[in-house]
């Protein structure tokens, strides 16, 4: 299974919207400028993410987005599926021989074990393991 520009780019948006969540609408132009994005091809993004009921628009000259729920409610498969479809390794898991089948079955469960365990909340929260405090020395 390979995650499109769609699916990235789609949870870039929510998790900028997490890491705000409670301050007010941000702007796509905001976001697309913050992680250097088109922001015409988050224009396109948005709609299904909003026809889903995963984020809702505010008009006027203060407007943009906002989460319609909260960080720890959304999971990345929440928008995996809206922006990619359903979560399959391969397509006609129904004609492979069992044996193909049940790893098949098997990959595609994992992974949805893993984006439906993971919200929104946890990867705007989320800091890099390699990250550490440095320290300035000075002699």
């Amino acid at each position: 299974m390979k995650i499109s520009t769609k699916g990235r780019y789609g949870l870039t948006i929510m998790i900028e919207l997490a890491k705000r969540y409670g301050d007010g609408p941000i702007s796509l132009k905001t976001i697309a400028q913050i992680n250097d994005l088109s922001e015409h091809y988050l224009e396109q993004l948005i709609a299904p993410l909003r026809n889903a009921g995963l984020v809702k628009s505010i008009r006027g000259a203060y407007g943009g987005y906002i989460l319609a729920d909260e960080p720890s409610k959304i999971t990345a498969g929440d928008i995996i599926r809206v922006l990619e479809g359903p979560i399959s390794p391969v397509e006609g898991i129904e004609e492979e021989e069992p044996v193909k089948r049940s790893l098949w079955i098997r990959i595609r469960d994992a992974v949805k074990n893993v984006l439906d365990n993971t919200t929104i909340e946890d990867l705007a929260n989320y800091k890099d393991e390699g990250e550490t405090d440095s320290y300035m020395f000075y002699i």
